[in-house]
C-alpha cells in the first residue's frame, strides 16, 4: 500500500504515551504525523523518572558513605558532594536515553513524520500546527491521539507566584545543594526529592496539608514519617502555608506552625494536564479540571479521537501512559483493546520505598468486601535481618471467606522490586494460602510476601528459616 493510502493518525506529543501510540499504530499499518512543541521525549526521560532516579541513587550512595548499619566494622565519613558534577552525569545519561529511545527512533522511522510546533484542533478531522520555524501547517487525519502530558501545578498560596520557587523540573536542574530547603507537598514526587536533597546535605522541612501520603493506607505515611525523622527531615503535618515571600535571597513562608525561612522552596503539590491550548471544547472533547476524560478503550467523548497518559484522568505513571498509548493505537487501527488497571503497581523511590497494588483495606471495605488483613514487620523477614535494615512492613488485604488476594502495601528498601510478584499474584487471582504454600528463594526480600501470606494461618515467629 502506498504511504498516502494508509490510515493517517495525528499524534500530539512525544512522551511515553505518544511514542507508544505512534509506534504501535505504524506497526499495525498506519502512517503517523507526530507533533511536538518542546523537547522530544516528554516528562519521564527529560524531567521526571530518569533524572530523579539518578539523583535519588546518588543521594543514596552519599547517605551510605556517611551512615550505614555496618559502621561498627566499616569506617564512615561524610562525603563531599559536588552537585554540579553530579548534574553533568545526570544530564549526560538523560541526553543519551532521549536520543536512543526517542530521537533516533523518530529520525529513522519511515512511517512517522515529525512536526516541531504547537497543535490545536480545527475540527474533528484536522489540526492547525503553528510551526516552531515559523508559519502554520494544516494536518488532516483519520484518527488523532493526544499525549501532551502534564506540568507541575501551582497551588493558590498568597505571594507564591511572585517568588522564584522550585518545581520538580527546576529542582532536578539545580547545580548546588541548598543549605535550607522547604518542600510543600506530601506525595510521591515531593517526598522523593525531599529525602534526596536531605541526603545530599540540605536541611529539609516538609509541609503536608494533611499528612504524608494521605491517599495511602495510614500505616504507610506513618512509616515514612518515622524514616524521615530518623534522618533529620522535619515533617509538619496539617500545615498549609498562608503566605510566601522572597527577600534578600531568602524564602519566608508563613504557616500555622510559625514563620519558616529557607534558601530554596520546592512546590510539589500535583500536576496540571497540558490541554488548555488544544481547543478541545470547540470540538466536544470533554475535560474535567483540564484532564481529558477517556473510556476503557482510551477514546475521548469524540469518536476517533483518543488520549492517554498524564493529560487524561488516568493514574500518572509512565507505564500506565505507555500501556494506554499502545492500546489506543490498536483501537485506532480497527483492533480491540482495553486498559485494565485493576492490578496497577505504584512505587515511590524513597528509602524505604513504598510500593502498592490493588486495594487498600479501606478501599476494599468501601467496595463492600468482607476483608481479612495481615501486617508483617520486616523484623520477621530473614533478608531484612541480615541486611540490618528492618524498617518497614508488608501488608496483605484478602477476601475473608475465599482468601483471595485483594491488595498489597509494602514499605521496604526494595519495595519496588518486590511489588511485581504481588501484581502477578493479584492478576492470577491467587489466594493467600496459595502464596504461602509457594516456593520463594530464601534470603530474598520477596520472600516477605510468602511470610506475610503465611501469617493468615500461622505464627511465623515459630517457623524455622525458610520453612515451607
Amino acid at each position: 500500500m502506498k504511504n498516502d493510502q494508509k490510515l493517517h493518525i495525528a499524534v500530539i506529543g512525544s512522551g511515553g504515551a505518544a511514542m507508544a501510540a505512534a509506534l504501535k499504530a505504524t506497526e499495525r499499518g498506519a502512517r503517523v504525523t507526530l507533533i511536538e512543541r518542546g523537547t522530544v521525549g516528554g516528562t519521564c526521560v527529560n524531567v521526571g523518572c530518569v533524572p530523579s532516579k539518578i539523583m535519588i541513587r546518588a543521594a543514596h550512595i552519599a547517605h551510605l558513605r556517611k551512615e550505614s548499619p555496618f559502621d561498627a566494622g566499616i569506617s564512615a565519613a561524610a562525603p563531599e558532594v559536588d552537585r554540579a558534577k553530579l548534574l553533568q552525569q545526570q544530564l549526560a545519561r538523560v541526553e543519551e536515553l532521549r536520543d536512543t529511545k526517542y530521537e533516533k527512533i523518530l529520525r529513522e522511522h519511515k512511517d512517522i513524520t515529525v512536526l516541531n510546533g504547537e497543535a490545536r484542533f480545527l475540527d474533528t478531522n484536522s489540526l492547525l500546527v503553528t510551526l516552531a520555524e515559523g508559519g502554520e501547517k494544516p494536518v488532516h487525519f483519520d484518527r488523532a491521539f493526544i499525549g501532551t502530558g502534564a506540568r507541575p501545578a501551582e497551588p493558590p498560596i498568597t505571594g507564591l507566584a511572585d517568588t522564584p520557587y522550585l518545581t520538580s523540573t527546576s529542582a532536578l536542574a539545580l547545580d548546588t545543594v541548598p543549605k535550607r530547603l522547604i518542600v510543600i507537598g506530601a506525595g510521591f514526587v515531593a517526598l522523593e526529592l525531599a529525602q534526596a536533597f536531605a541526603r545530599l546535605g540540605s536541611k529539609v522541612t516538609v509541609l503536608a496539608r494533611s499528612r504524608l501520603l494521605s491517599s495511602e493506607d495510614p500505616a504507610i505515611g506513618e512509616a515514612i514519617d518515622a524514616a524521615f525523622k530518623r534522618e533529620g527531615i522535619e515533617v509538619l503535618s496539617q500545615t498549609l502555608p498562608s503566605n510566601v515571600d522572597y527577600s534578600d535571597n531568602e524564602f519566608i513562608v508563613e504557616t500555622p506552625a510559625g514563620t519558616l525561612r529557607a534558601d530554596q522552596l520546592l512546590v510539589a503539590t500535583g500536576r496540571t494536564p497540558n490541554t488548555e491550548d488544544l481547543n478541545l471544547a470547540s470540538i466536544g472533547v470533554e475535560t474535567s479540571r483540564d484532564a481529558i476524560q477517556v473510556d476503557e478503550h482510551l477514546q475521548t467523548t469524540v469518536p476517533g479521537i483518543y488520549a492517554a497518559g498524564d493529560c487524561t484522568n488516568q493514574p500518572q505513571f509512565v507505564y500506565v501512559a505507555a500501556a494506554g498509548g499502545s492500546r489506543a493505537a490498536i483501537n485506532m487501527t480497527e483492533g480491540e483493546a482495553k486498559l485494565d488497571l485493576s492490578a496497577m503497581p505504584g512505587v515511590m523511590f524513597t528509602d524505604p520505598q513504598v510500593a502498592t497494588v490493588g486495594l487498600s483495606e479501606a478501599e476494599a471495605v468501601a467496595r463492600g468486601y468482607s476483608v481479612d488483613t495481615r501486617l508483617l514487620d520486616l523484623e520477621n523477614v530473614p533478608r531484612a535481618l541480615v541486611n540490618f535494615d528492618t524498617q518497614g512492613f508488608i501488608k496483605m488485604v484478602a477476601e475473608r471467606n475465599s482468601g483471595r488476594l485483594l491488595g498489597v502495601q509494602i514499605v521496604a528498601a526494595e519495595g519496588g522490586e518486590i511489588i511485581q510478584t504481588a501484581v502477578m499474584a493479584l492478576r492470577a487471582g491467587l489466594t493467600v494460602q496459595e502464596i504461602g504454600d509457594d516456593l520463594f528463594p530464601y534470603l530474598t526480600m520477596v520472600e516477605a510476601l510468602k511470610l506475610c501470606a503465611q501469617t493468615f494461618t500461622k505464627d511465623v515467629k515459630q517457623l524455622s528459616c525458610c520453612a515451607g
